[in-house]
């Protein structure tokens, strides 16, 4: 792995969103649209150098647009699943970081070399 490789953010949408009680469930996309914005804005803090982030989403958000700096995945099933594959993609080839609180997820995503962080790496309460 070269050090300039950029890392990889996969962003689960969902989890990180249903972290802060604020309405969210009320407008899942908007709320989606938000995240992505705020990504976009404001990166990865405390993460240096280049990054890539994917924000994947599912559901009632499904159909959310990539924006300059935050590619956005509708997954066509489950969210987990297409995660899980996105990693086991780039995991040889670059470093990934998946931002979730999700226990099964975070399991399945460091079985393959993911580094994890909680939703408040992306979202501060």
């Amino acid at each position: 792995m070269e050090d300039n490789t950029p890392l990889l953010v996969v962003v689960d949408a969902a989890n990180v969103v249903g972290s802060v009680p604020d309405g969210w469930w009320r407008d899942r996309r908007g709320a989606a649209e938000r995240l992505r914005d705020r990504l976009a804005a404001d990166g990865v803090p405390g993460r240096a150098g280049p990054v890539d982030i994917v924000l994947v989403v599912e559901g009632a958000a499904r159909g959310v647009e990539s924006v300059p700096g935050v590619r956005v995945e509708s997954a066509p099933g489950s969210g987990d699943d297409h995660m899980v594959g996105l990693v086991a993609r780039a995991a040889d080839d670059r470093p990934v970081l998946v931002v979730t609180a999700d226990r099964e997820l975070r399991r399945r995503v460091t079985g393959l070399g993911a580094e994890v962080a909680g939703p408040r790496t992306v979202r501060p309460v």
